[in-house]
């Protein structure tokens, strides 16, 4: 076999810092060659004694898991808000989901995974199998340290797969407490293991044959390198890319609950979530009153030390993101949009920015054609029904959108005229083990999570037995 061996920059480190104080937080090495070789050594080995475990220990080895991380809840927890700055009230909701996720799949992924017979003519017996592909590598990153990794980890790995993370360099501390509560669950090691490294490493170890496919949650350009290499390869990828989805309120919406909701859809996380509403297209007839009530309520937002339970709203993961979202919002007033609320950033120690709402926001400015990764709100007013279609389809994404009406045979209508991976009605998007997530057009392709997620990369295995006379 073709040893591991790109160039590496031996100097070049991960840095992890507070992003609500500067302070530094660790430094870790970018891994040599050799430590790298002998990483897709040690996975490959756990991968083939994972391959041969059977399905229940599995199946308890997560249901460990599971408890684990409820165990070291609080300590996971406090490094989540450490290391990205959400606050701590939704780092231990992180953990939970986890957890909650993992359980889920250990419950239902055995039947999902057994084979399933298929009816054919005549007396033959054919089934399909799910079997494991080997180890897959995933580009993980940093706006939820666990739960992106989970959802993607949990289905390929009780399907039989090695895991390789990729983790992104803010939030390695989360890296490595996941790899050990993996291990302390029981685990083979080296089953879950941590890649620390640049562009070009990663790049080499797509390519290397131990690696079967990648997943990759991140922006499109990065899904661009990743997807190219893998296809030269010619090995499976998965990519899920962001989105800017809308958000669309329809004259005949209850308007307080629709307001609600926008608020905690779009600024949750401080706005760091692929899967948000971000552009609120808003049907002209409530244009007005709507725009009132999303502005008053983003007023009352408490932005400050996410440790404090009374701040609704953390600082940004690091300082050159949030410099990209205020070039963002001045690009687009500049183009003729209208500052309502907010619009810089705040002074003092820490990546803090001010929940901004922005209107008249048109296709062409960079709020409604780019994805917003902060606090920040782009509304748009809708002549009618069809206008809202039109807008909400105007975008190079495809991830989520929420739609708001009270006509429920109207809105599944609509729904299926949405170029999206998945529509909210009357609520905001969300995730949740048993439905599956994923966008079309630059939001990437491929589905986590549900059955869809338990079988993305296994090898659909069709088993053909002719009769014998």
């Amino acid at each position: 076999m073709t040893q591991f061996n790109p160039p590496v920059n031996p100097l070049a480190v991960a840095t992890s810092r507070n992003p609500a104080t500067g302070e530094l937080i660790a430094t870790y090495a970018f891994q040599t060659p050799s430590e790298v070789e002998q990483r897709l050594d040690l996975n490959a080995a756990a991968s083939r004694l994972w391959r041969a475990t059977p399905m229940g220990e599995r199946v308890a080895a997560y249901r460990r898991l599971a408890a684990i991380l409820r165990e070291r809840s609080e300590n996971i927890a406090a490094l989540i808000t450490a290391e990205m700055g959400k606050t701590l009230v939704s780092a231990r909701a992180e953990v939970e989901k986890c957890a909650a996720t993992i359980e889920w799949v250990a419950e239902h992924g055995p039947a999902i995974l057994a084979d399933e017979p298929v009816e054919v003519e005549g007396d033959d017996q054919v089934h399909v199998s799910f079997l494991p592909i080997g180890t897959v590598l995933a580009v993980m990153p940093w706006n939820f340290p666990l739960w992106q990794v989970i959802r993607a980890s949990a289905p390929i790995m009780l399907s039989g797969n090695g895991f390789m993370l990729k983790h992104a360099p803010n939030v390695m501390g989360s890296a490595y407490a996941l790899q050990d509560a993996h291990e302390a669950a029981g685990f083979p090691q080296g089953l879950f293991i941590n890649l620390v490294a640049d562009n070009d490493t990663v790049a080499r170890t797509i390519e290397d044959p131990r690696i079967a496919a990648v997943t990759l949650t991140g922006s499109m350009r990065a899904g661009s390198a990743v997807a190219a290499t893998a296809a030269k390869a010619l090995k499976k990828s998965l990519l899920e890319l962001g989105g800017s989805d809308a958000f669309i309120v329809l004259a005949d919406a209850n308007l307080d609950r629709a307001v609600s909701a926008a608020v905690e859809a779009r600024f949750q996380n401080a706005g760091q979530v692929c899967l948000a509403a971000k552009r609120f297209i808003l049907e002209q007839p409530i244009a007005e009153a709507f725009t009132r009530q999303f502005v008053a309520a983003v007023k009352q937002l408490k932005v400050g030390n996410p440790l404090d339970s009374a701040n609704r709203i953390g600082p940004m993961a690091r300082g050159d993101l949030r410099d990209e979202l205020d070039a963002q919002v001045q690009r687009t007033l500049a183009a003729g949009a209208t500052l309502l609320l907010g619009g810089k950033k705040i002074e003092g120690p820490g990546n803090f920015y001010e929940p901004t709402v922005l209107a008249d926001v048109q296709p062409g400015m960079a709020a409604f054609d780019e994805e917003t990764f902060g606090p920040v709100a782009a509304l748009t007013v809708a002549d009618n029904v069809e206008h809202a279609i039109l807008l909400a389809n105007s975008s190079d994404y495809g991830l989520g959108g929420s739609l708001w009406t009270q006509d429920s045979s109207r809105a599944q209508r609509i729904a299926r005229r949405l170029e999206t991976g998945g529509v909210f009605i009357n609520g905001y998007p969300a995730t949740n083990a048993r439905i599956p997530v994923g966008g079309v057009k630059k939001s990437g392709y491929g589905r986590e999570l549900s059955h869809f997620g338990l079988r993305e990369f296994t090898n659909a295995q069709a088993v053909w037995a002719k009769t014998v006379d």
